[in-house]
């Protein structure tokens, strides 16, 4: 007897719920809101930001000259995608690989106004404003968004070892009398320094500023942040 008195107010709880709760998943299933959530909707609106790049952190702040003689600094990139590297032009070893590896990117996004690069020289005593004006022309450079920047060296120097952690120093057993990374930083439009991970889900924080394979790399993460 005691367990028939359980069985009905179990059955009238169920048949409770039943007429609470159907019509409401029945009206979500007809509206199309039955997998939306909160998390969903920030995705839908466009509101996170893409987890196949790390957000490594705020880049350093720079103010430096370009080869017009104009004041370039992080705002003239602000809302713009960009990358940035550390070179000299009278380099004779990588800088040439990686200033035609940056042509090749600056052609794949030519015209898009929210894309720009910084080249920054570690050797700004000869890297006149004159002298990288004469250098972008010889590369080619058309983009009004890839700025050869120069400044006092101190500052360069600060800015490449303890701002972006991207080694530059003077050594005159390389040739030139400079030695420094070849990586180059990809830097977001909120400037967040941007990365994607490795095989083994490491960030790999910069990129290969030599290698085919990191250029490509770099290409595909450019576009994905033009596109958040």
């Amino acid at each position: 007897m005691v367990k028939s008195k359980s069985y009905i107010g179990i059955s009238l709880v169920i048949l409770v719920f039943g007429i609470y709760a159907v019509p409401k998943i029945v009206a979500r299933f007809e509206n199309h809101d039955i997998v939306k959530g909160d998390r969903l909707n920030a995705v839908a609106n466009g509101n996170t930001t893409n987890p196949n790049l790390v957000v490594m952190g705020n880049a350093p702040k720079f103010e430096l000259t370009d080869q017009n003689n104009s004041a370039i600094s992080n705002e003239t990139y602000k809302d713009k995608v960009f990358v940035l590297e550390f070179f000299f032009s009278t380099c004779a070893s990588i800088c040439p690989i990686m200033n035609t590896n940056l042509k090749k990117i600056q052609d794949s996004f030519y015209g898009n106004k929210n894309f720009g690069i910084a080249s920054i020289t570690i050797d700004p005593e000869k890297d006149t404003p004159d002298n990288l004006k004469r250098h972008a022309e010889t590369l080619g450079i058309k983009s009004q968004n890839w700025h050869f920047l120069t400044g006092k060296k101190e500052y360069i120097y600060d800015l490449a070892n303890k701002g972006f952690n991207l080694y530059a120093g003077q050594n005159d057993k390389f040739e030139g009398g400079f030695e420094h990374s070849g990586l180059l930083a990809l830097i977001d439009k909120n400037g967040k320094i941007r990365c994607r991970k490795d095989e083994f889900g490491n960030p790999i924080m910069y990129y290969d500023g030599l290698e085919e394979a990191g250029i490509k790399a770099l290409k595909e993460d450019i576009k994905i942040l033009l596109e958040e």
